[in-house]
């Protein structure tokens, strides 16, 4: 007798870069192709494309990393504009991405002030480079379950042990409040120590 199983569940973030080298019109139509499928992500930088689903855990973790995010913004009285994963593209730089989270902080600017990007299972500080490429002042890569923290200075990203932007947020707090099962406890304790001014 044969038993019917669910669906399984995609749980696991994957990526494929494409062999070869693309040019900026190739990139175009090769976006146009996939749509505007929500659970797959494309990158250009350089002619090389890579393709990402997102899996349920990657999603999870960077929604409560920019709920924490905000929720601390708030309570900080500081004005902020979040546009999660918008497109940021240039042809002339020749890279096209969507970080996880971004904010425009004090005011809206080409790019935004901040960026977040979650690396699940892979993933390394050379990802910095689409960034880099349109002056976006902090990078924070969340993997391996804790925050790296990349301010840009004077073109190049420096790894830092704080935020500049955000200079008084505790990053061993809100890593500890990421990694809590319970949502509504991480929440709780991360306004337990950012109340709202």
């Amino acid at each position: 007798m044969t038993v019917a199983t669910s669906r399984p569940v995609l749980t696991e973030t994957q990526s494929l870069i494409l062999p070869g080298r693309y040019s900026w019109e190739e990139f175009q139509a090769i976006q146009t192709a996939i749509g505007q499928a929500s659970s797959l992500r494309i990158t250009y930088l350089d002619g090389v494309i890579e393709l990402m689903t997102l899996g349920e855990y990657h999603e999870s973790i960077k929604t409560i990393i920019g709920f924490l995010v905000e929720l601390y913004l708030f309570s900080q009285g500081i004005e902020f504009y979040p546009v999660g994963s918008a497109t940021r593209v240039s042809r002339e730089k020749s890279v096209s991405f969507e970080p996880d989270e971004s904010y425009y902080l004090g005011e809206q600017k080409e790019h935004p002030d901040l960026a977040i990007e979650v690396n699940v299972t892979s993933g390394s500080p050379q990802k910095l480079e689409k960034y880099q490429r349109l002056g976006i002042q902090e990078v924070w890569l969340w993997q391996a379950e804790k925050f790296s923290i990349y301010v840009l200075e004077e073109n190049t990203y420096q790894a830092l042990s704080k935020s500049k932007l955000l200079p008084d947020l505790d990053f061993e707090l809100l890593a500890q409040c990421v990694l809590m099962p319970s949502r509504l406890e991480a929440i709780q304790t991360f306004t337990a120590q950012y109340p709202q001014k």
